[in-house]
């Protein structure tokens, strides 16, 4: 069963007077509980298909479909409550709340859906469990290195239960200890949580995490 489908995507760019064509027709299927990765060269397309697919920037044209919805149809407040209910977002940069604790930034997608506190707190503790940072529960990001603060978003990402797990070369500010407790981390979760994940990343090495790699060359897919 598709969970994510593409068809004839395109996002161009207007620098000027010259347009770029980041996507360029582009036709993917990524199935329900796989683990994907998205790789190519720098300027390929992988971070705009990411986006587009994700709901965090519209196409200039095609069809996406994910959980058999016409995303295309969506206003944007619906994109936003479809992206809540369904999506869980890491970037390579963490993106943390700098003045909140572990715990505290875990809680903020259980909150934006109504959550009561006695109920973010459990789901909170429970995921940075999974993720080995139970006993981090009080401290700052400034406080982690940088493995645990990618754990962070992690849990953050992971804790509302979402169908898709979205990753934005979640390693590439990490050594490669890190990286590999990262991407072991990713599979486990998928293993036992069935969570669908598509990762881009421009590391040979870690294709043997993925179950398919869609490989991107000038906005269009070269292998599927």
């Amino acid at each position: 069963m598709n969970v994510i489908s593409v068809r004839d995507l395109f996002r161009v760019y207007r620098l000027g007077t010259v347009d770029v064509h980041a996507l360029n027709g582009l036709s993917i299927d990524i199935e329900k509980g796989e683990f994907v990765g998205i790789m190519g060269p720098s300027g390929s397309g992988k971070s705009t298909l990411l986006y587009q697919i994700s709901l965090l920037d519209r196409p200039s044209s095609g069809f996406i479909s994910v959980q058999g919805t016409d995303v295309g149809r969506l206003s944007d407040r619906q994109r936003t409550k479809f992206r809540l209910k369904h999506f869980g977002y890491v970037f390579q940069d963490y993106a943390l709340v700098p003045e909140l604790t572990t715990e505290e930034n875990v809680s903020l997608l259980p909150m934006a859906l109504g959550k009561s506190d006695e109920e973010c707190h459990e789901m909170s503790v429970d995921i940075l469990d999974v993720v080995g940072l139970k006993e981090r529960l009080s401290h700052l990001p400034r406080e982690l290195s940088g493995g645990e603060q990618q754990r962070v978003a992690i849990a953050r990402a992971m804790v509302n239960q979402p169908d898709i797990i979205f990753a934005d070369e979640p390693c590439a500010n990490l050594d490669s200890v890190n990286s590999k407790r990262i991407l072991d981390l990713f599979k486990q979760l998928n293993q036992e949580n069935g969570q669908t994940i598509v990762m881009i990343s421009h590391e040979d090495e870690d294709i043997e995490y993925f179950d398919r790699v869609i490989q991107i060359f000038d906005g269009k897919n070269v292998e599927n």
